[in-house]
């Protein structure tokens, strides 16, 4: 992948910590470990880090607030979290709080670097052509980053963007889990799609709950699309 990958992993599991960081040891990686939630900020104001991986249960500041925290400042480095919390409701608060994946413990290191490659290779895409979408009274600004619906702006976070775009340029379109998950994920989701249903349910809360006009639908036992529809 080129240059050196420098990594800031909280996680206060010594013993999975040092494996973590025995692995991401070579001329690709390096990955310095935090124990505290409250000392992940004074390393990382000590350098430049390519992506963070976060544990939830950890002293000091718990990971979902690191992830909040981060996402004040830093809209762009990915955020991985590697938690033994793996229930819907936790997975829902840990991409609320700015995630970018969610890979639940016990896990295999391999995997692991795939995510890693997969989050980064997405955040190196070169930037798309500047373009601006109209779907009824929604407008996405595809170069700015930025959503607009009936003359508000709406505030999401990176990967709710991505999971609007991918559903807006279908042009209504139905879209299954299975290729959202690769065009978004580029990963099976563990062979299961709640983290799809979150995203599509923090999009609705967003996008449609205060509009008679609804935008985001679901076919069921096909998949999701993006088209205006009264309900």
């Amino acid at each position: 992948m080129g240059e050196r990958i420098d990594i800031l992993l909280l996680e206060d599991d010594a013993v999975l910590a040092r494996e973590i960081v025995h692995y991401f040891t070579s001329e690709t990686f390096a990955c310095d470990v935090v124990y505290d939630g409250n000392l992940f900020f004074r390393q990382w104001k000590k350098k430049e880090y390519a992506i963070f991986l976060l544990d939830v249960n950890v002293p000091g500041m718990n990971g979902f607030d690191v992830s909040t925290k981060i996402r004040e400042t830093d809209s762009l480095t990915p955020i991985l979290f590697l938690t033994a919390f793996g229930e819907l409701e936790d997975k829902r608060t840990g991409y609320k709080s700015g995630a970018d994946d969610y890979l639940v413990k016990p896990f295999h290191l391999e995997e692991l670097e795939l995510r890693i490659e997969s989050l980064l290779k997405r955040r190196s895409h070169p930037r798309e052509l500047e373009e601006i979408i109209h779907i009824a009274d929604l407008q996405i600004d595809v170069g700015l980053k930025t959503v607009i619906r009936a003359g508000r702006s709406i505030e999401l976070s990176p990967k709710e963007f991505q999971l609007l775009l991918l559903l807006a340029k279908a042009k209504g379109r139905v879209l299954s889990k299975e290729y959202i998950a690769s065009e978004i994920w580029d990963m099976n989701m563990d062979n299961n799609f709640n983290t799809i249903q979150v995203y599509i349910n923090f999009l609705r809360r967003k996008m449609d709950k205060d509009f008679e006009l609804k935008l985001i639908h679901n076919r069921v036992g096909f998949g999701y699309y993006l088209k205006p529809e009264s309900e």
